[in-house]
């Protein structure tokens, strides 16, 4: 293995330029969030903001699940790009963009079924779910742009064409701030504005997504046109998918276990957490950044048939974001009680965090390698390898380690995200090595 001082400055500046744009993208999007609170917390009565929170939330965790469609199509094309096989790259992008709009139909038609699942979850004021169910109900209808945007998202990175993303999310940002305003301070339509907003915008991001498609095409010399997805490619995009989904459903599981085994220990430990996992959410902001790019490039490296440039890259990235988790220590070890401090100002919740903080101190090194060889795993499209690690890590890494450690209380609570951070990082490179040692990366 060559030394890391060795690589070519040229491939740091490339992994960089994919990552950067999608760190910025990331730190754009919890901005709206904050427009929003703001806009709806000016309203009248408290249920009102109560409301968009619960249905917005909804909504965020519907979309999350569906990321499994950004994955597979950035794995695929970036291994199409690597063949400069145009022929699959829009083949795959086709059978992405029918997966996409059949899973937004579906949602839309289970609309009435998943409000009465979040009645049944949440246990609302009928005042709160009112608002709640409103929003929803006008949100849900974005569906098909959310779905195809994640898709036209998978495919501007698979084709490393890391700014389109920035640009779409920048202007997404942009048009949703600018009609919640508009809807809500100016128009007065409350909660019902604020959801048309969402819907305006996004498919406002997609007149733009494809707009940017089509340079990207053209950049490539390809010419787009929508092919009826082969049977068997839909077969293998379908499991490949349903592998990315159940690992998403777990992590979501393992976060949502955090929140309301906390709401257990008192709203104390509730708000701390809720305080805390925003500690996490940073991480995430540059992790995702250059998990993204070695998405790209092992996709890329991986279509063209180039094990040593797969190796190089899996290394760059590596290097990178073990410089990352070691700023974000030395960051939160320094100024995480600051921090804490410009997340809320109830001195009962500070000092509740204050005592988990050392936690979040560790957690950017114990993370960084499941944040990292996720990214490598969807490159190398072997999401049944994530599937795998994701599960034994929920169980093993994750549960089992709550219940050993469970009279820590909320101790035990940090003890256990540790341990499944950990072991999804462990089990993932465990797995990338038995593939380099036996030459599988390339099968």
């Amino acid at each position: 293995m060559k030394p890391l001082n060795r690589a070519h400055t040229s491939h740091h500046f490339q992994l960089l330029a994919i990552a950067a744009p999608m760190i910025l993208s990331n730190i754009s999007v919890p901005l709206l969030g904050l427009v929003d609170t703001a806009v709806i917390g000016h309203l009248s009565e408290a249920y009102y903001l109560a409301g968009i929170a619960l249905g917005s939330g909804s909504i965020a965790l519907l979309f999350w699940l569906a990321s499994f469609l950004r994955m597979s199509t950035t794995g695929e094309i970036a291994q199409a790009n690597g063949q400069q096989d145009a022929g699959r790259a829009l083949q795959s992008l086709s059978a992405s963009m029918s997966f996409a709009v059949l899973f937004a139909l579906l949602l839309i038609a289970s609309t009435p079924w998943l409000l009465d699942l979040i009645v049944a979850l949440s246990a609302a004021t009928p005042e709160v779910f009112e608002q709640a169910a409103i929003y929803f109900s006008i949100r849900i209808f974005s569906a098909p742009a959310a779905m195809l945007n994640l898709v036209m998202l998978g495919f501007m990175l698979g084709m490393q064409y890391g700014r389109g993303p920035f640009y779409v999310v920048l202007f997404t940002n942009i048009v949703n701030i600018v009609l919640d305003v508009l809807f809500v301070v100016v128009l007065d339509f409350a909660v019902a504005g604020a959801a048309w907003a969402s819907v305006i915008a996004d498919y406002s991001a997609l007149v733009l997504s494809c707009f940017l498609l089509r340079g990207v095409l053209e950049r490539a010399g390809w010419q787009w046109q929508f092919k009826v997805p082969h049977k068997k490619e839909m077969q293998r995009l379908l499991h490949l998918n349903r592998d990315i989904f159940i690992r998403s459903l777990m992590l979501q599981l393992c976060f949502s276990f955090m929140t309301f085994y906390g709401a257990r220990l008192g709203e104390d430990i509730l708000a701390a957490n809720a305080v805390l996992l925003n500690f996490l959410m940073l991480v995430s902001f540059a992790m995702d950044g250059i998990a993204y790019a070695v998405e790209a490039k092992v996709g890329q490296a991986k279509g063209a048939r180039d094990l040593a440039m797969l190796r190089r890259w899996v290394r760059l990235s590596c290097f990178w974001a073990g410089c990352f988790a070691l700023v974000y220590t030395l960051v939160f070890a320094l100024f995480g009680p600051a921090v804490i401090s410009l997340l809320t100002d109830i001195p009962v919740v500070i000092d509740t965090a204050l005592v988990y903080l050392p936690w979040l101190v560790l957690l950017p090194v114990i993370a960084t390698s499941c944040f990292l060889f996720d990214g490598v795993f969807v490159g190398l499209t072997r999401a049944k390898e994530m599937r795998n690690s994701m599960l034994l890590s929920a169980v093993l890494g994750f549960f089992v380690p709550f219940l050993l450690a469970q009279q820590w209380g909320n101790h035990g609570l940090w003890f256990a995200m540790s341990c499944f951070m950990g072991l999804r990082g462990l089990t993932l490179i465990v797995k990338y090595q038995q593939l380099s040692t036996r030459q599988q990366l390339l099968d």
